[in-house]
């Protein structure tokens, strides 16, 4: 265990490490435009700028901790550091979209390293009963980064131009691979481990997971642009995602040297459940924050700084929040009663956000919704983490990590893309069954029209063209009420999806810690 300064050093290291990996996967969002026309590319070839980043961290999590005990843990960390530093002025430095692209799936090898290796490293840099507040301050981050991403990027696209999303990794990776290097030490099973010959990996495990992990990203990624199984390429990535999974799964329990010990998750029932929830942790955490912005942006005329903006006061609340629910967590609360408010305050909050969305929604009917929102997120990821790291060390800490970094990450993956195809459908579906009710046969609508030609005529528009007008603004009106009803059921459907996962919560087992907690410890 480190002490005094040097403790709190490594804290702020790894930290900001995972921050900048997290707002990586979404301060690009809102700068894909500027891409295009800088870059001459097409919405389907920008679009791989978040998918390529996004395949690369989802492989590379689960294999940090036999990097970390294959090369050490230290400089492991650091070069991932360096990597993701060098590919940030790289992308930058971009002249076409396939070099951006490339570019950009080294910086997610670099930035997926950092975020299961600083969790790890958070694990023995605390004491045992410390646990909780380590946790805390690796669930700043997490809460914080994917919210602050669109708010910078938004603050720097309208302010200078697309490449500084990147160029602002630099001095944080500087700084912190100099401080990785003077101040992380590997722990004694990791430091004491002997590297395993090259002949002697587990390659069949390592080219089973790239296949079943990658593909199965890619389905998620490029599943809805593609129109999911009416396209032959998302059938063959499907089925060998299927054929990935399953073979890794069998492989990683029965190698001798598996590259991901899955056997971790038969030695620990917390850290089981604790890898479901991580992954209905990533669901509504990426979920809610996939489609809070497209509602503002699309419906109520909102700029992607705007939305950061409101976004930010519930994200800075959230990790205001982790270090008492981690002192609440080392006084003795157990995490299978804070769980339960955790999902109940999440469901208020997907239920309240339903009740707000209308067309004439402002700023002030978001702020206490999204104030709640992460309150319940911190209920919900420092008890999830806690109890699937406790009792974990060394390398069972370092899998342990890895597995629920992967898992929290698909989740996320899933929910954005089942969301996205939700509403894209069901958009659709609304808007025919609420045209009955502007039936051209019916007396209101019929003065609805006349009043929009009128409207255009008195502009200069010849009869012909107003009426053409009116039928367009009619058109509009009928999606703008069919997206509001969409948005409303998207909300409330994912709040009763963290409703039902309730009863998982009666397998947890309390692991009891001897002796109070000293939060003073060093």
């Amino acid at each position: 265990m480190e002490t005094g300064a040097r403790k709190w050093i490594i804290v702020i290291t790894v930290v900001l490490c995972a921050l900048l990996e997290l707002i990586d996967t979404s301060i690009v969002n809102v700068a894909l435009t500027q891409m295009m026309g800088n870059l001459s590319a097409t919405l389907s070839e920008v679009s791989w700028v978040i998918a390529s980043y996004a395949i690369a961290n989802v492989i590379v999590v689960p294999l940090t901790g036999f990097l970390s005990e294959q090369f050490g843990r230290r400089n492991y960390f650091g070069f991932s550091v360096i990597l993701f530093t060098v590919a940030s002025i790289a992308c930058g430095q971009s002249t076409n979209i396939w070099e951006l692209v490339a570019f950009r799936f080294i910086q997610g090898v670099g930035g997926g390293a950092l975020m299961a290796t600083s969790q790890s490293i958070l694990i023995d840099t605390f004491p045992p009963r410390q646990l909780a507040l380590g946790q805390a301050l690796f669930g700043m981050g997490v809460i914080i980064g994917p919210t602050i991403g669109p708010t910078l990027g938004g603050y720097i696209v309208d302010n200078y131009d697309w490449p500084w999303i990147f160029y602002v990794n630099v001095p944080v990776g500087i700084l912190a691979t100099i401080f990785t290097f003077l101040f992380i030490k590997d722990p004694e099973s990791i430091a004491n481990a002997i590297p395993k010959p090259l002949r002697q990996l587990d390659w069949a495990g390592i080219f089973l997971l790239i296949l079943g992990v990658g593909s199965l990203q890619y389905v998620l990624e490029k599943g809805e642009s593609e129109d999911w199984f009416e396209s032959g390429l998302i059938i063959t990535f499907a089925l060998l995602s299927v054929i990935g999974v399953v073979g890794f799964i069998w492989r990683e329990l029965t190698a001798k040297n598996p590259i991901v010990d899955l056997r971790v998750l038969t030695r620990s029932r917390n850290l089981a459940l604790g890898a479901i929830l991580s992954f209905i942790l990533g669901f509504g955490l990426f979920a809610s924050i996939f489609i809070f912005p497209i509602f503002t942006q699309r419906i109520l005329g909102f700029t992607a700084a705007q939305t950061g903006f409101l976004l930010l006061p519930g994200a800075l609340l959230a990790g205001f929040m982790m270090p008492v629910i981690g002192k609440a967590l080392q006084a003795g609360v157990p995490q299978k009663y804070m769980l339960p408010f955790g999902f109940g305050i999440f469901f208020l909050f997907t239920f309240w956000m339903s009740q707000k969305i209308t067309g004439s929604a402002g700023e002030d009917d978001f702020f206490w919704p999204l104030m709640l929102r992460g309150l319940g997120l911190s209920l919900l990821f420092l008890p999830i983490t806690t109890m699937s790291l406790q009792g974990l060390r060394g390398k069972d800490g370092a899998q342990a990590a890895g597995l629920t970094g992967m898992l929290r990450q698909l989740g996320g993956s899933f929910g954005v893309a089942i969301v996205g195809t939700y509403l894209e459908r069901n958009i659709a579906y609304n808007r025919v069954a609420l045209l009955p009710n502007i039936s051209l046969y019916d007396p209101e609508t019929q003065q609805r029209i006349q009043a929009f030609t009128q409207n255009f005529m008195g502009k200069g528009f010849t009869f012909e063209q107003a009426k053409l007008q009116a039928y367009q603004v009619l058109n509009f009106s009928l999606m703008k009420e069919a997206s509001l009803i969409t948005y409303a059921q998207t909300f409330t459907l994912l709040g009763l999806f963290f409703l039902v996962c309730i009863p998982l919560l009666i397998f947890i087992k309390r692991i009891r810690d001897a002796g109070p907690i000293d939060l003073n410890a060093h």
